[in-house]
């Protein structure tokens, strides 16, 4: 395990972890947005259009609502493996299944990010204790039918995070929060739908969805004034089925996202019932389109009973807000109830803290189909 002088170095770490992605640096708990599946990893790490298994829970929870039967799946990755620290990983573990006397489909997930092992120091080396950071959230959703094409999907948060036992500096607190946060998602997804002037019935091809997460209030870890705001996000989706047959089957998907958080000069922010307005606004029009984050991918699965499915995708995020470049790739497989999927991510720049990164993903799903 790693082992290293604490304080400064333990904020050093964190740092980094927000830095690798993105934006979050004005947020607390950033690995809330961590893509947590191989599947939609290796699409661009996009999927509120789609969200078509148990890992809807994350991308849009509306998407539970089209399914039948019961998935569980559990994904790990050796998070930023740049720095080659083998006890710096997440793991996400979700569970679904489709409750007729309900009128809807329950999930639940855990999302778990292991920071290491520390060993804190005062003003010399001497050892004075070891201790373990780490963050998790758990995650319990809802989905039902509106109607035939529409689906709406509500999930509740708490989450715990343990960055030191204790302060730094004269601070008099500890480095753990515990919280809570609310995700709100529609997917609509039309058996027809025809093209005006056109003709051309996009129907049962197309859907989009839309997805607010983690809304909540600040995490506080020393005081209220100190507190930080939970990484609100807006995420918007498309997906399309190119080719849709019993042998061959290609989807292309697109994410627009933006992290609604607003930070003053002071240091303070606004509430999350404040921000989604106010996040939008305290910039130009032109700033404003530059925060936003985009992803989109390509899906092509082969076969019937056994399949087999190739993905790739980019992300993008703008140089001033975060300038994460990358290409994705990955790859599944399906044979009866079983599945497995890994993604790889490739940089553009050398020793990026992201490039490198594979997922992998073992599902189980019986029962029913989405």
């Amino acid at each position: 395990m790693a082992k290293q002088l604490c304080g400064l170095v333990l904020m050093v770490l964190i740092a980094v972890v927000e830095t690798a992605q993105g934006q979050v640096s004005t947020s607390a708990v950033p690995f809330l947005l961590i893509a947590p599946n191989s599947r939609a990893s290796g699409m661009g790490e996009a999927g509120a259009g789609l969200a078509d298994d148990a890992s809807a829970l994350y991308w849009n929870p509306a998407g539970l609502a089209f399914q039948q039967g019961q998935e569980i799946s559990i994904s790990h990755a050796n998070w930023l493996p740049q720095f080659n620290l083998p006890d710096l990983f997440i793991d996400y573990l979700v569970y679904r299944r489709d409750m007729p006397e309900l009128d809807g489909t329950l999930a639940a997930s855990v999302t778990y990010l292991n920071l290491g092992t520390f060993t804190r120091t005062e003003n010399d080396p001497t050892p004075l204790e070891e201790f373990k950071a780490y963050e998790f959230a758990i995650t319990v959703g809802y989905a039902t039918k509106l109607s035939e094409s529409l689906g709406l999907g509500i999930n509740g948060r708490f989450i715990h995070s343990r960055l030191a036992p204790f302060g730094t500096a004269e601070e008099q607190g500890r480095g753990i929060a515990s919280g809570f946060s609310f995700d709100f998602g529609l997917l609509y997804r039309p058996r027809t739908l025809e093209i005006p002037l056109t003709g051309l019935d996009i129907g049962d091809h197309f859907s989009v969805g839309l997805n607010l997460s983690n809304l909540g209030p600040a995490l506080t870890y020393i005081d209220k004034a100190q507190a930080d705001p939970l990484p609100t996000s807006f995420r918007l989706g498309f997906a399309y089925k190119i080719i849709k047959s019993d042998y061959n089957n290609l989807t292309a998907i697109l994410d627009v996202s933006k992290l609604m958080v607003r930070k003053r000069a002071d240091g303070t922010s606004d509430p999350f019932y404040k921000a989604i307005v106010t996040s939008w606004t305290d910039k130009s029009l032109r700033e404003e389109l530059r925060e936003f984050v985009t992803g989109t991918g390509l899906e092509y699965w082969y076969g019937q009973g056994w399949r087999v499915g190739l993905r790739s995708g980019f992300f993008y995020e703008d140089p001033q807000y975060g300038n994460r470049k990358f290409l994705t790739f990955g790859a599944g497989i399906r044979y009866d109830i079983y599945g497995f999927d890994f993604s790889y991510i490739s940089t553009f720049e050398e020793q990026h803290p992201l490039g490198d990164t594979l997922r992998f993903t073992l599902l189980i799903s019986w029962g029913g189909a989405s």
